[in-house]
């Protein structure tokens, strides 16, 4: 069995630019205020969910293990 994710969008810091929608169509949506929101918060570990987090334009899209918390992204420095 693979690894769980938590999923989660700062929506302070969401500018609704939409791009994790695009890369991640299964894991993100919009919400009427044109903010980002994870289809489902707990989540099977997806290489679209990590590429959408990374690509996010603010960094608003924070992925952590779940069960550990353990960062995913963005990564501990």
């Amino acid at each position: 069995m693979g690894d769980r994710w938590h999923v989660e969008v700062d929506r302070s810091l969401c500018i609704g630019s939409a791009q994790c929608v695009h890369r991640a169509p299964g894991g993100f949506r919009l919400d009427e205020g044109r903010q980002s929101r994870p289809v489902q918060a707990e989540t099977d570990a997806d290489e679209d969910v990590l590429l959408a987090a990374e690509n996010c334009p603010v960094e608003a899209i924070a992925i952590t293990l779940l069960g550990s918390g353990e960062p995913v992204f963005p990564p501990e420095e």
